[in-house]
């Protein structure tokens, strides 16, 4: 049975329209009129338990308006969605101590007290003993290797020590669905794996559900093997990473090193170039005529070394949205 169902979910915005000049701001404050921003538009998927779901897509293509309305921060316009087993925007007690929302440009924690002083009020609103509330910051603070950091005011914590005290201060309650935004958005390249290699740790050890968005393509591959698309408010792809790109790169990127230098014209015949630099090419050639490609640019150039490869992940998925619909 799915953890996660939403079925024709639907969010549309009013916006006022006003004209310029004093007239117009008379007419707007007497007699307003408002155009609809179509924010989502009856997007249907469910989620089973434990699943790490990937949700992609680009600014403005409505995540964070879904996000908002499966944990019950805004009322869908249209359609049904169950989490859990509960409608979220009633927001029932027992649901909200089933999930977590964490958005990587938001913070909880108050910035000139140590983040122990935060997570005490978290254990009090949660209703946790003593006993219980020592024990996971203890469990959660090892994940996370902050245990030295908790007694500091999380002014003095660097980005990325922040961001994991916002972590542990969302999952000490222990839900068991996780809606993380972004979690990873500012942090470094360290701060980066530490979060997602501590997300599958959490996953691994409590079944927990996660739906994850998130710019950064490493986090989606480490974490996710299923993704979701979501463009322009609708949803255009369901289904395994390895399919989506599988069906949607239809090309292979070939890398080369030539002996000499040669026009950027001159490689233009064998493909798409999309570098060149020096003696140092990258070519996207669409994978029927890979064959042929490669055998003519060994017959045609003096070439030192070349490498095929599938294109990188993120530049799929560019490709998918650019292209604005999925057949």
């Amino acid at each position: 049975m799915s953890i996660i169902h939403v079925d024709h979910l639907s969010k549309r915005y009013p916006v006022a329209i006003k004209q310029p000049g004093l007239k117009g701001t008379l007419r707007h404050f007497f007699r307003r009129t408002y155009r609809y921003i179509e924010a989502v538009q009856a997007i249907s998927f469910e989620i089973q338990p434990g699943e790490v779901v990937g949700f992609l897509g680009p600014n403005g293509a409505g995540k964070t308006t879904t996000l908002k309305m499966l944990t019950g921060l805004i009322h869908p316009s249209a359609g049904q969605v169950q989490v859990a087993g509960y409608t979220p925007f009633q927001r029932p007690v027992d649901f909200l101590h089933q999930i977590t929302l964490v958005m990587g440009q938001k913070q909880q924690l108050l910035w000139d007290l140590p983040a122990m002083d935060s997570l005490r009020i978290n254990a009090a609103i949660y209703g946790l003993s003593d006993k219980e509330f020592r024990y996971r910051v203890a469990e959660l603070a090892e994940m996370l290797a902050l245990a030295d950091k908790l007694s500091q005011p999380v002014r003095k914590l660097s980005l990325g020590e922040r961001m994991k005290a916002e972590m542990l201060a969302a999952l000490l309650h222990r839900p068991q669905i996780l809606f993380l935004d972004e979690p990873t958005l500012g942090l470094d390249v360290n701060a980066q794996v530490a979060v997602r290699s501590f997300l599958q740790e959490y996953n691994r050890r409590y079944g927990a559900t996660v739906l994850l968005t998130s710019h950064y393509m490493a986090d989606i591959t480490a974490l996710c093997e299923r993704v979701l698309l979501i463009y322009q408010g609708q949803l255009i792809y369901d289904g395994s990473l390895d399919k989506l790109l599988e069906q949607f790169a239809p090309y292979r990127e070939v890398k080369i090193e030539l002996d000499c230098q040669v026009n950027a014209e001159d490689l233009a015949s064998y493909g798409e170039l999309e570098t060149f630099e020096g003696c140092v090419a990258s070519l996207i050639v669409r994978r029927e005529a890979l064959t042929q490609t490669v055998a003519r640019l060994l017959a045609d150039l003096d070439i030192k070394d070349l490498t095929v490869t599938d294109p990188p992940v993120e530049e799929v998925i560019g490709r998918v949205f650019q292209a604005g619909a999925i057949a």
